[in-house]
This record gives C-alpha cells, structure tokens and sequence, in this order.
C-alpha cells in the first residue's frame, strides 16, 4: 500500500490534485469561525509545485489536500489547527506544513500536540534566519530549512538553533524561476518526500533517520 501525505498548503490543481484521494479547505466565515469545505483551485501554485516535489522522491505517494491559503496567500492559526485535527481523523502520518506563522497561538499549539501524540510525524519550514516561526517551533516537529549545499536527495542536519534537517532550497535543483517557491518551504517538501519514500520506522525516530542518512553534518558555513 502507497503512503499518505498530507500538505497544508494553498491546494492542489495538475497531476497533485490527480494523486489526493483526501481534499477538503479550511477557512473562517464572517464570524472568524474555520468552516471545512470544498476544495478550491490553487490560485498560487504553491502547494501544487511542492507536490510535485514530494512525488519526486515518493511517486507511489497518495496525498491529503488540506487547503489553508486564502486568495491572498495567508491563512491563520485555527485554519491550520482544523487541518491538522482533519489528517490526525483520517489517519495520516506524514504531513509538509511548508509555512510559517509569527506567533504562538494556544489553537495551533494544541493540535500539534494532539497530532505528535497520535503519531503524525509533521514537517515544518523554519527560515535559516530569524526569530521562531509556528509550527515549527513546537516540541516534536521536524524544522527543515533550505541548505545550498545539498542537491534534491541530499540532506544535512543542522542541528541549529534555528533547523534540525536542511535540504535542497529548490524546486529541482536549478536556478528558480521568478515568482516559484524557494527556500525553506522547498527544503520541507524535499525532507518530506524522502521520509515517504523510505522511512516506514515511529515518528520519534525519524530524526535520528534522517540524521543517518545526511551528508554533511552541522550549518553552513559564510565565508569573507
């Protein structure tokens, strides 16, 4: 049997939205309230662009399209929250939250709590500089950040203050293309494909996986 994946992110539209056997769009009414509801076309291309990227390393993967992005291409705590209480009810285990939200809110926090507890082994982006971001900077999820030195497959652990894993900054390794995703939100998609094409272990121990599996250990260094 294939994997899941879930992905928080802005929808899917292409051969994405072809592999998601799960769909549903979190997003509040008038009165702030999250509402689930059909899913929408992925205005930004973003959440389709880094499917594209788990299916890279995991072809077989099935996908969860939990779509959090307005037109406007933010979301809020409580969407992502509703999300996350979405795939922890369906049974996923592997989810890319290739976003990154400046405050600690006690709705998000809750689920991830709830989801590390039921055993959703989740992926967040952390920027390599700055102060935290949500969720990544919650206890028991995987912070990825983008690394220039790894090419798509190739992993360092960081073991930042900032990030645990860094991977790949880019889609495929070339020059990106104006207005594609780069960065950390890329690298999250890179690490969260390769644990759905070959980490089947308890979440707990995904870290030390990926640890293993790096092929430089520590952050990049700048040089004058």
């Amino acid at each position: 049997m294939s994997r899941r994946v879930g992905l928080v992110d802005s929808g899917l539209d292409g051969p994405g939205a072809a592999r998601a056997d799960l769909a549903c769009r979190f997003t509040a009414d008038a009165g702030g309230t999250v509402r689930a509801r059909p899913v929408a076309a992925d205005r930004h291309g973003h959440g389709s662009a880094l499917a594209a990227v788990i299916a890279g390393h995991a072809p077989d993967a099935r996908l969860a399209n939990a779509q959090v992005f307005d037109d406007r291409a933010a979301t809020t705590a409580a969407s992502v929250a509703a999300a996350l209480d979405w795939l922890r009810g369906h049974g996923v285990r592997l989810a890319n939250l290739s976003l990154g939200l400046a405050d600690d809110r006690a709705v998000l926090r809750r689920a991830v709590a709830e989801a590390v507890a039921a055993g959703l082994l989740l992926v967040a982006a952390s920027p390599a500089r700055g102060g935290p971001v949500y969720p990544a900077a919650y206890p028991g999820v995987l912070r990825a950040s983008g690394d220039a030195r790894c090419a798509p497959g190739e992993l360092s652990w960081l073991g930042s203050a900032q990030a645990d894993v860094g991977a790949c900054p880019l889609l495929d390794g070339a020059t990106p293309r104006p207005g594609t995703p780069a960065g950390a939100s890329v690298a999250a998609a890179h690490v969260t494909g390769l644990l759905a094409a070959g980490f089947t272990g308890d979440p707990a121990a995904a870290a030390a996986w990926l640890r293993d599996r790096a092929r430089w250990l520590g952050p990049e260094r700048r040089r004058a």
